[in-house]
């Protein structure tokens, strides 16, 4: 017997539970099953021969939750990688290892990410696997400790290319300036003094190859490794022509000075030169890929005002603790976040939602951290600290989501694993093949060195995430969070959206419209309803009992309270039997609405909810309640058609109510009366029909339907729960941000796949014309320095492809 533990996703009440220990203890071989919602874990014990893990996991998914097993996710930065093969050697290197569940490389962070499952391998082992692997594996830094040694980094690359210049530009004057007419002195003269004009170059390249030095120490390593990266291919190119000038040298010395004009010191040096050159640009390019982080991480404030014992106390804002109570004055930043105590005022919450209107805060408001107070000072207990702030949450959403692959990057990842050897084979063969055809040492040398250095996959380990970055940043800046590289890929084939109605396509804040009673006073009516939909945390009845409090009614005691899941409530009052809800409820319990039956029509037909009162088995009225439409609903879903996208709403209320709401705006499909336990088996249905589907709700309710669906998207709320369920955050209640969000995934995948295209068609064109291809057909043969300069420009052109998503802007 084996035992696991799962994660549950989806899960929102006891109902949830019962139904996930229910189909799991129905599978053959599946001895124990126990859920407990409160840490959202299912307990599972099973024999192994009869059931997999991916038995569980598929069954739970077909209940309408998602089974993840409980993992740990560990970050770690790695120090030595240089271009996508070596991306590729670390992530193989670490799946290897026993209990590993995925383990994922971004080249443009120098991030590891590690889910692993911790009974069976530590942290230890993993850095030890990267040791191993030929790189250095580094902590988890902190973005100022990552900015100082990027900068450290940038720093050193530029001191490295300034004196490899200093030594490069001479030498290639030295060594190519007869070929403009440029003179040497006598004592330098290949003519006169064969041997002085060797050394010469030897001395001048000797600086330029110990600057490279990180080259030849990485590549050869990786070499050793059977792991052969980029640093390998210029290695290899570099130091043979280093030793095959040597080796000139030491004929010249014998006597033979025949191959004076073909030395190749100055191909060693420039190479080193450019090369360095193209990866100080690549180091700068990189660095304002990763601003949206940066942008975020300093919005918040170094310090807080709390008051202690009525004193007002500067502090840090490490050192702020749940339940302290903080001052902030106008025009101050929000340390954390919390709730109003004392005072009014208007925040300005755009940095971290988008919106730009400020927000009336009153005493038992939220308030969220990095957010700007306005106009007056208040004092608020702080609620959420450190990491648990909002603030931390979507700076960590952002960065797990810059460092996630999406899947179009797999084809490269898997042409990457086997092109560098490949590589080394076409630089051995095509050399071999000129010699053989007669054409020389030199001459297959140059072929040699040619083939390594242009075909570097530098661009290719850079395509996929440095568009992820850029495109997820910019997301977050607009408030529409993407959890990750799949969620940012998946979300552009979209072809059916369902919108939640309540608090997603309406403000969710429903008002009583109409009290119909029915042998009673309407007063009586209002007074029994409220008093009934006191104890309901429905916001149907929440209007009734807002509405009965502005028209001071009087509420009564409730002797027995019931709720009736997706219908309404059963409650006694002052020995009267009543029933409040929705057709359905009136219908199980046969009562029937007689002359009350046309007026509840004309209600629905007008997008107004019908809620029955019935009492001793009687129908005593109806109090009709309508939720406002957003103002930006009817553009936004206007804007997913003009997207070629159909449009669908899922709700509890009656057929009519829901049609009405749904040619208000446009809706396509209308599914209604759905209890909240259904909602994933309608997203279920749909995607039967081969459609990929988007679910838009509030993250609460919802979850189970946000699990469910293809993308799941959070709308308006960002709480801990919409950040679990859903696959995109949007932080505003503007639908609008929903066809922002597509359109950003599309102009990603656009930019993504523009990038692998010239990576790609860089390659395809350049391995040839360094083999000499376009040599044999009437060209020139490929100059290594030339090759050299085109691998560096190829990675820089591909970060700066990815940087023209920067200029995106959302729909308003």
């Amino acid at each position: 017997m084996e035992s696991k533990v799962f994660k549950i996703e989806g899960m929102t009440c006891a109902a949830c539970a019962k139904a996930v220990e229910r189909v799991t203890r129905k599978m053959d071989g599946v001895e124990e099953a126990n859920v407990n919602l409160a840490t959202e874990k299912l307990n599972i014990t099973y024999d192994g021969q009869k059931v997999k893990e991916e038995d569980i996991q598929n069954t739970i998914s077909n209940a309408g939750y998602k089974a993840l097993k409980e993992t740990t996710n560990v970050v770690l930065k790695i120090e030595g990688m240089t271009c996508a093969s070596c991306v590729k050697a670390v992530e193989r290197a670490v799946k290897k290892l026993e209990g590993i569940e995925s383990a994922t490389v971004n080249l443009a962070t120098e991030k590891l990410t590690v889910s692993y499952e911790n009974s069976k391998i530590k942290v230890s082992d993993i850095k030890k696997a990267v040791l191993k692997a030929g790189y250095k594996p580094l902590d988890e830094e902190t973005l100022d400790m990552d900015k100082i040694r990027k900068e450290k980094e940038s720093k050193d690359l530029w001191r490295r290319f300034v004196i490899s210049a200093a030594f490069a530009v001479p030498l290639l004057i030295v060594s190519m300036g007869h070929m403009f007419g440029l003179a040497l002195p006598k004592i330098i003269d290949p003519m006169h003094s064969p041997l002085n004009f060797a050394l010469l170059q030897l001395v001048l390249t000797i600086p330029v190859m110990y600057e490279g030095r990180k080259f030849f120490k990485v590549g050869f390593k990786s070499l050793i490794m059977k792991n052969p990266n980029m640093d390998s291919l210029i290695s290899i190119g570099s130091i043979s022509a280093f030793l095959y000038g040597l080796f000139v040298i030491y004929e010249i010395i014998k006597g033979d000075a025949s191959g004076t004009m073909r030395l190749y010191f100055e191909s060693a040096a420039v190479i080193l030169t450019l090369i360095t050159l193209g990866k100080y640009l690549e180091s700068i390019t990189k660095g304002k890929t990763s601003e949206a982080i940066k942008k975020l991480m300093g919005l918040a404030p170094k310090t807080a005002t709390i008051i202690e014992n009525g004193t007002e106390k500067v502090v840090s804002i490490d050192d702020v603790v749940e339940g302290n109570i903080i001052l902030v004055k106008p025009g101050e930043k929000l340390p954390v976040d919390g709730e109003v105590v004392e005072g009014v005022t208007s925040i300005d919450e755009s940095m971290l939602t988008g919106e730009s209107i400020p927000v009336e805060k009153n005493i038992g408001d939220k308030v969220i951290g990095a957010s700007i107070n306005k106009n007056g000072s208040i004092k608020y207990k702080a609620t959420k600290v450190g990491k648990d702030t909002a603030l931390s949450q979507i700076v960590k959403l952002v960065e797990e989501a810059q460092g996630s692959k999406a899947p179009i990057a797999k084809m490269a990842d898997i042409i990457s694993g086997y092109f560098v050897p490949i590589v080394i084979g076409i630089a051995i063969i095509s050399s071999i093949v000129w010699y053989l055809l007669g054409k020389g040492p030199v001459f297959s040398l140059t072929i040699f060195i040619s083939v390594l250095v242009i075909a570097c996959p530098c661009a290719l380990g850079l395509a996929t995430p440095t568009a992820i970055m850029v495109g997820t940043g910019k997301g977050a800046e607009y408030g529409v969070l993407i959890k990750s590289g799949e969620a940012l890929e998946t979300t552009h084939k979209i072809q059916t959206i369902i919108f939640d109605k309540t608090g997603t396509i309406t403000e969710g804040k429903p008002k009583v419209t109409d009290i119909i009673a029915n042998g009673v006073e309407e007063n009586y009516l209002l007074s029994l309803a409220a008093s009934a939909e006191k104890a309901s945390e429905h916001p149907l009845g929440e209007a009734i009992v807002k509405h009965a409090m502005e028209s001071n009614i009087d509420l009564k005691k409730v002797d027995y309270f019931n709720s009736i899941s997706g219908k309404g409530i059963e409650v006694k009052i002052e020995d009267k039997h009543l029933f409040l809800g929705n057709l359905k409820l009136m219908q199980e319990k046969n009562i029937e609405l007689r002359e009350l039956e046309l007026k509840s029509n004309t209600l629905a037909e007008e997008g107004k909810t019908p809620m029955y009162i019935a009492m001793d088995g009687e129908l005593v009225g109806i109090i009709a309640v309508a939720d406002i439409v957003k103002n930006s609903s009817k553009r936004a879903i206007e804007k997913l058609h003009s997207m070629g996208i159909e449009v669908a709403m899922l709700t509890g209320d009656n057929k009519r109510t829901a049609e009405a709401i749904a040619k208000e705006v446009g809706i396509d499909v209308v599914i209604s009366e759905v209890l909240p336990q259904d909602k994933a088996n309608e997203v279920k249905k749909l995607q039967n029909q081969g459609k990929k589907v988007a679910m838009v709700g509030d993250g609460i309710n919802d979850a189970p339907a946000l699990a469910m669906a293809d993308i799941g998207m959070a709308i308006g709320s960002g709480t801990d729960v919409a950040i679990e369920s859903a696959d995109i955050v949007l932080m505003r209640s503007d639908l609008m941000d929903v066809p922002t969000a597509i359109d950003l995934s599309k102009k990603t995948i656009i930019n993504i796949k523009e990038n692998l295209f010239w990576a790609f068609a860089y390659n395809t064109l350049g391995i040839p014309v360094a083999m000499g291809i376009w040599y044999a057909l009437g060209g020139k043969l490929l100059n290594p320095m030339i090759a050299a300069l085109a691998m560096s420009f190829s990675s820089v052109s591909v970060l700066l492809n990815a940087l023209r998503l920067k200029t995106f802007k959302p729909f308003k």
